[in-house]
């Protein structure tokens, strides 16, 4: 039996899945999909698939791996899902088809207790308070028991733990086989599971931050499977440039000289004087950061000459070169006493690592190439391929190997773009000759869904906007008893928003307002599926970023979601702007042909947050009135499903109001 006729009869309305797999439905899109997949990994090659909401990718591409019998690596956006793919949706099919395969779950190192690193910690436990010296206690007693050393398997630990970056370890500053702890280490295992494992789970970020420096783990990992799966596809462009480039921060600088000055104090005091060492550094580095002034946090600044924008190349030049004599004085006194501990040697090819780093940010950028410096809580000075084209031409698909050692690759999300050809997503990603496949939705979002564009809001530029925004849904979520989901294209917007909400709503609607920030995202996401439990109020989540996608709420927990603008890229972002420049010089249209696909993913994927299963019901408003008033309106209008207009704001408060006369009969 063909790999295809195996997966026919896995889908078939009596088979094993259909009878123990709790919410299955044959979904003739899930089959095709799935077909498309085994037949690529049979034959080898590219497919791209853009699957709706709801086809149930994920049984699509994992069936027919499982089935195949290939060593399989999957790739997907966020260690959340990949959590959620390795704990959940392999386990199952694994077991619903009997299937004896090894699985493994990997992640990048700054994902596992490190046990050398827990240990210098707690030697240098008044660097970091009383608070941080509990949760240390709470990890070290956790460390005796976990067999894996994932983080996440920790309850109660925060991502944003400043604790965190103390007890893991970085590529910079692993020990390796030098580690005293190299026999126990828990990334060591990890990757030990992963080469031994027929099915790999990963994610994008350390897909390419292996690809980028070639180091052990994926390295070895890659050549050994000849079928690799890219869920949650869209991403891989965004992900894979921030390693593909370069870039130096005043936080690394800062940890290196935080890491030289623990470790020589403990183990080598008195033989150099590393206060002196560390606080030139320190100062160096602070004197690098005081080229920009008072420059917002948040700002990106164009390099495209001998120096950023606004700074003098005398000055930038003499800052850069301070910082690197203090690097180099940093080697040598590591050179004088690396011999006494492996942590030295570490450290010396970390401080060796910076002046390579600081003499390449004083050349000038490579002509295919963009170079900014960022502000924030630290500085960072970046240079970025403007897309991974040529990275996936020729360090994954090599279309000269041997046909013998040709792979299968498979590409795919529920947004790849606004156009047929799926060339938003295949262009930056040298995928221009891969197969593709377009899946539409089950969903029947005509009858499921309603759109609501406010035709009297202010301009989205107007300063009363996000003020305006807030009290329209401040009216029409306590219909619904809140179960609505805010999604801002800014902070500033948040924050407006969010505030205005609580000015808006009175105590007695027992509506409670979250926003992104005050609690970890995990935290917000649980609070927010409870608040509509037992009768009770639900709530209304403000967010941005990351909550436009890979959030997943089904049922009457929300029932609306609001988008204050069209997501456009940002004008004057370096890479932005780049990507613009290039188009113009090749003839097209930077509007047309980028930012107008960009906002239109974008869209689909906030959009996609309101229908999850085909019992859901929903309203969408999208709060900016170019949708009606320009011509690219139209186009972002035709993106999104079809689902029934709604033209004012009585239609939807009757809208609303059947949602609740119907949960109330059910």
């Amino acid at each position: 039996m063909s790999l295809q006729e195996q997966v026919l009869a896995a889908f078939a309305p009596h088979s094993a899945l259909a009878l123990s797999v709790e919410g299955f439905r044959f979904r003739p899109g899930q089959t095709d999909m799935a077909l498309a997949v085994a037949n690529t990994i049979e034959n080898g090659g590219v497919l791209v698939v853009e699957a709706g909401t709801g086809v149930g990718k994920t049984f699509s591409y994992l069936l027919p791996a499982l089935l195949s019998g290939e060593r399989v690596l999957v790739s997907t956006a966020t260690k959340t899902l990949q959590d959620q793919l390795f704990g959940r949706d392999l386990p199952r099919l694994v077991a619903t088809l009997g299937l004896s395969v090894r699985t493994a779950l990997l992640k990048g190192r700054g994902s596992y207790l490190c046990l050398h690193r827990m240990g210098q910690a707690r030697q240098d436990e008044a660097a970091f308070g009383a608070g941080n010296s509990r949760a240390l206690a709470r990890i070290e007693i956790w460390s005796q028991g976990t067999k894996t050393g994932d983080l996440a398997e920790l309850p109660g630990l925060d991502e944003r733990s400043p604790l965190i970056p103390l007890v893991t370890s970085t590529r910079e500053n692993c020990l390796g086989a030098q580690c005293p702890q190299f026999r126990a280490c828990h990334v060591n295992n990890a990757r030990r599971e992963a080469l031994a494992a027929d099915v790999v789970v990963v994610n994008h970020h350390l897909f390419f931050a292996d690809l980028a420096v070639r180091e052990s783990g994926m390295a070895e990992l890659l050549p050994s499977v000849r079928t690799v799966i890219f869920d949650e596809a869209h991403q891989l462009n965004e992900t894979g440039v921030q390693f593909l480039g370069r870039y130096l921060s005043t936080g690394q600088i800062l940890d290196f000289g935080r890491d030289m000055l623990a470790f020589g104090l403990q183990l080598a005091r008195g033989l150099v004087d590393w206060a002196q060492l560390v606080s030139t550094l320190e100062r160096s580095t602070r004197d690098l950061r005081l080229c920009f002034g008072k420059a917002h946090s948040g700002t990106k600044l164009r390099w495209t000459k001998a120096s950023p924008e606004q700074i003098h190349p005398d000055e930038w030049h003499d800052a850069l070169n301070e910082l690197s004599q203090a690097c180099r004085a940093a080697v040598q006194g590591l050179t004088t006493v690396s011999e006494m501990a492996p942590d030295f040697v570490r450290l010396q090819e970390r401080a060796e690592d910076l002046l390579a780093l600081i003499e390449f940010f004083s050349h000038p950028c490579d002509p295919a190439a963009v170079r900014w410096v960022e502000l924030g809580t630290q500085l960072k000075l970046v240079e970025s391929p403007l897309d991974i084209a040529d990275a996936v031409r020729s360090k994954l698909l090599q279309p000269d190997a041997p046909e013998s050692t040709q792979k299968s690759w498979i590409f795919t999300s529920a947004t790849l773009g606004d156009a047929s050809g799926l060339r938003w997503f295949t262009e930056p990603c040298g995928l221009e000759q891969a197969q593709s496949l377009q899946v539409k939705s089950p969903f029947d979002y005509a009858l499921q869904a309603s759109l609501y564009v406010p035709a009297t809001l202010p301009k989205p530029a107007d300063q009363a906007h996000s003020e305006q925004v807030a009290a329209l849904v401040a009216r029409l979520s306590p219909i619904i008893g809140g179960r609505t989901l805010v999604l801002t294209t800014s902070l500033r917007a948040l924050r407006t928003i969010s505030e205005a909400l609580q000015l808006h709503l009175s105590a007695s609607s027992g509506i409670e307002v979250l926003a992104q920030g005050q609690l970890p995202k995990r935290q917000l996401m649980e609070r927010f599926r409870q608040g509509s439990l037992d009768g009770q109020p639900g709530c209304i989540l403000v967010a941005s970023a990351s909550f436009w996608e890979g959030v997943d709420i089904p049922g009457d927990a929300l029932q609306m979601v609001v988008i204050d603008k069209l997501p456009f890229p940002t004008p004057n972002d370096p890479l932005v702007e780049a990507r613009a420049r290039r188009l113009e010089l090749a003839g097209r249209s930077p509007f047309n042909d980028y930012f107008v696909p960009e906002a239109a993913v974008s869209l689909k994927q906030g959009a996609g947050r309101l229908i999850r299963r085909e019992t859901d019901q929903g309203v969408l408003m999208i709060c900016d009135t170019r949708l009606l008033t320009m011509g690219y309106g139209r186009r972002l209008l035709a993106a999104l499903p079809a689902m029934r207009r709604i033209e004012t704001e009585f239609e939807v408060v009757q809208t609303l109001e059947a949602f609740t006369k119907a949960s109330t009969m059910d």
